[in-house]
């Protein structure tokens, strides 16, 4: 009976609001009702701002004005869960198909990639996105290719591209005249507070954010005041200010659950990274679980997620709860799939569908202008004459080297197929180490003073290191072995140099890279990685330091290495 009566309740209050508004609404033009609507819809009261969409589309098609039909169906789509929501967007494109003019079709394709982004639908997003920025390209329509731009910059960020993001964000923050209203200048300076987070550009980050809670636009607008609440409480979570970081997420997530608003996971999730940090485990558990809640709901997934799941995985293993440990490990196999799924989609169709034409339009702008001006020409010819000279120089010599690379790639390969613990030697002369680490004798090097059973003690938690592969975590130190293990740095240092015949850095990666030139050969799924996620996997922050490593232990790359295996595996 509650259930019956609150429908009804709801209903009446419907029909009462509508009729009652209606008479108001008449008074008003386009303008003035889609300022109306933009007020509802920001302060969330979802039905006042259907109530608004549905007259202005029954205004629009009573007076037969196509774009302002295309407007209305654009407005309704804005109240709406995904279904109903996407019907409207596809109404909008067939009343606009066969619209003159530089908007159409690519704003339908730009608001379909929004719809898609929101959903957490990444790849459907990107693809609506390119073809939004390739009409608006062929339609000349400066603002539409800006608003595809920033849109894509947000799915850079999104994959961790975060200094590339912040070029665009930035560009079009201060270059904006005339091409975004207020809102969307604000939330391309809310993106670019994130990436400048991201990539630890802290003065930058606190600058935009004092900028942005200064803006008369957000200080009467609720919402973007709780996105620099939150951001800030980002900012002072990165700068270890844990309690005023606490105080400020808190505020943030009460507004953000308050309207159901996906932002509320990010919340929760540097409420949990707070916590951790405070080593208050319960708090962070409490934090990671509603998110889990969240996600089953919505299937919005983001990459921190990885994150959270690990630690309630680890979290229950160490308690000793296989259920929970159990249910966590099966939720991160579906979420992970997913990520992996969007990940791998979008690094290689960002890179295919929007920049190699950006460097091809680049290209084809540095021609035109060269032609344009006769001297050029004549300097070009020569540039291009000596580039020609020395590439094909660099060629062959890249050419000699490679085939030096694969030589060692194959008797890597063979090695580890054999599972031999013997040393190959390399043409130049360096010798690498498989599944070993070199050991010297107890007591040949190490200082009289140490005590034997700390030597053995630590020799021990070092197998347990190397055997449980705790050496693929990111961030390990010197200092951090040392600390997990209860010794100090002076004595960890000189085992490892005495034990293991080397410095810590070179024990680290030699650790690493036979573990990546073992799984490479062994494991497809592994193989199959872009090289930046087979770098995470093994604890790198970044490829180059991956690479680098790789190079250093084996002598060739981990391309060149991977290519062989594959050939390998083809023959």
């Amino acid at each position: 009976m509650k259930q019956i009566f609150l429908l009804l309740f709801t209903f009446l209050y419907s029909l009462f609001f509508t009729q009652n508004k209606i008479d108001s609404l008449r008074l008003w033009n386009y303008e003035e009702l889609k300022n109306k609507f933009t007020i509802y819809d920001e302060d969330n009261k979802r039905l006042e701002a259907r109530a608004v969409s549905q007259y202005y589309l029954t205004k629009a098609k009573k007076e037969k004005n196509i774009l302002e039909i295309a407007e209305g169906y654009n407005l309704m789509h804005s109240t709406e869960d995904f279904p109903l929501a996407l019907k409207y967007i596809d109404s909008l494109a067939m009343i606009t198909k066969n619209v003159k003019g530089d908007i159409y079709p690519a704003r339908t394709f730009i608001i379909k990639g929004n719809l898609y982004y929101k959903y957490g639908n990444l790849k459907a997003a990107l693809d609506n996105y390119i073809l939004g920025l390739e009409y608006s390209k062929k339609q000349k329509n400066v603002k539409q290719i800006a608003y595809a731009n920033m849109n894509i910059a947000y799915l850079n960020s999104y994959m961790g591209r975060n200094k590339e993001a912040a070029k665009i964000f930035r560009y079009h923050l201060l270059n904006s005249q005339n091409i975004t209203d207020e809102y969307q200048h604000d939330q391309m300076r809310v993106s670019l507070v994130y990436c400048y987070i991201k990539i630890n550009k802290i003065d930058s980050a606190g600058f935009f954010i004092q900028e942005g809670l200064n803006s008369p636009f957000v200080q009467k607008n609720k919402y973007n005041m709780n996105q620099y609440l939150y951001l800030s409480g980002q900012l002072n979570l990165t700068t270890k200010n844990y309690q005023t970081a606490i105080a400020e997420l808190t505020k943030a997530y009460a507004y953000f659950s308050s309207i159901n608003d996906n932002n509320q996971n990010y919340v929760l999730y540097s409420l949990g990274k707070c916590y951790d940090e405070l080593n208050n485990k319960q708090e962070a558990i409490k934090y990671f679980t509603e998110i889990d809640s969240n996600i089953k709901k919505t299937e919005i997934t983001f990459p921190e997620l990885a994150d959270v799941y690990t630690f309630l995985i680890d979290y229950y293993r160490e308690s000793g709860d296989k259920e929970k440990q159990l249910y966590y490990i099966d939720r991160f196999l579906k979420v992970d799939k997913k990520l992996d799924e969007q990940f791998r989609y979008l690094s290689t169709e960002l890179h295919q569908k929007y920049d190699t034409p950006n460097l091809l339009q680049e290209k084809e702008d540095i021609i035109k202008e060269l032609k344009n001006k006769k001297t050029f020409l004549y300097v070009s010819v020569s540039v291009l004459t000596l580039i020609l000279f020395f590439l094909t120089y660099f060629y062959y010599k890249s050419k000699k080297g490679e085939k030096k690379h694969q030589k060692i790639a194959q008797d890597l390969i063979h090695l580890i197929e054999k599972r031999s613990p013997e040393t190959i030697q390399h043409q130049n002369g360096k010798q690498i180490e498989i599944y070993q680490s070199v050991k010297v004798e107890s007591g040949s090097k190490t200082n009289k003073a140490l005590p034997e059973e700390v030597v053995q003690s630590i020799l021990k938690d070092l197998d347990t290191f190397e055997n449980k592969l705790h050496f693929l975590k990111n961030g390990i130190t010197l200092t951090s072995l040392a600390k997990n293990i209860k010794t100090n740095t002076g004595y960890l240092s000189e085992i490892i140099n005495n034990h293991k015949g080397k410095n810590f850095t070179t024990y680290l990666n030699d650790l690493r890279i036979d573990y990546a030139l073992d799984q490479l050969v062994k494991d497809k799924k592994f193989r199959s990685y872009k090289l930046p996620v087979i770098a995470e996997e093994i604890g790198y922050n970044n490829v180059q330091a991956f690479s680098i490593a790789f190079k250093k232990k084996t002598g060739t790359t981990p391309s060149i290495y991977i290519k062989e295996i594959e050939k390998s595996i083809s023959h």
